[in-house]
């Protein structure tokens, strides 16, 4: 990869008076891609207010338009200078219901319009512990490799996200991170996708001070970032390591 890839996830934070703070003290950097997804009501703020870093949604419809109230379509996203948008998080299959299969369905309407999906994989800690983590994230990635095919996918950017390490605290370990990644562009390769050209990103738990190990890890192509990312100086010390481990 010439470049790794840090997006923020804010989640649902942030207020008008916040988040001109936050952005203001925010800079891109030579070296590293940075990215910020924010809720919908603040797409306009960060646009205008973003200098060299992309703009990002939390999550998008799988439909295109009609009688679904309350969505967001990709069409909508791009018109407001949208390049990513996070699909699949755990949260949104946790706690929305969201299956696989929508998660891919969302992934492909994405890209349709000219976004690049950041599609989420990850295990709870039930599921760790009984030996099964390839298994979930490869059904999760079985799921977006079915509807959209081989040559899509190989422009999405995976992200694995363990479940258990997500806002708790805990961080996988660099090993740990390291088997799944290996693990994730060898299931790529094996299922005929140009793995080599997919970002896979690691979440869960990242901040400063482990950043730099975790980001020097072998197939690691940078970071989706939870809480650290509504701090300024804390997403920024995370993209620096990024910017120190590529070279």
């Amino acid at each position: 990869m010439s470049k790794k890839l840090v997006a923020g996830n804010w989640k649902l934070n942030g207020s008008l008076g916040a988040n001109e703070r936050l952005l203001s003290a925010l800079a891109a950097l030579p070296g590293v891609e940075m990215a910020v997804c924010v809720p919908y009501p603040y797409l306009a703020q960060a646009k205008s207010a973003l200098q060299g870093i992309a703009l990002g949604a939390q999550d998008v419809s799988e439909y295109a338009s009609g009688a679904f109230t309350g969505e967001v379509s990709a069409a909508m996203l791009v018109e407001f200078g949208c390049r990513y948008v996070i699909v699949g998080h755990s949260e949104r299959r946790a706690l929305f219901a969201e299956s696989d299969a929508v998660v891919g369905r969302k992934a492909l309407a994405a890209q349709a319009s000219g976004l690049v999906p950041i599609v989420c994989v990850g295990e709870t800690l039930a599921e760790r512990e009984a030996g099964q983590v390839m298994d979930v994230v490869g059904r999760q990635l079985a799921a977006v490799l079915e509807v959209a095919g081989a040559d899509a996918m190989a422009r999405m950017v995976v992200a694995y996200e363990p479940v258990w390490a997500i806002g708790t605290g805990l961080s996988a370990t660099a090993a740990q991170v390291g088997e799944v990644h290996g693990g994730l562009r060898s299931w790529l390769r094996t299922h005929d996708v140009d793995a080599d050209g997919v970002r896979i990103l690691y979440g869960g738990s990242v901040k400063p001070d482990n950043a730099a190990e975790l980001f020097a890890v072998n197939d690691v192509d940078g970071g989706l970032i939870g809480g650290a990312s509504l701090v300024a100086e804390d997403f920024m010390a995370i993209c620096r390591s990024a910017v120190v481990k590529q070279n």
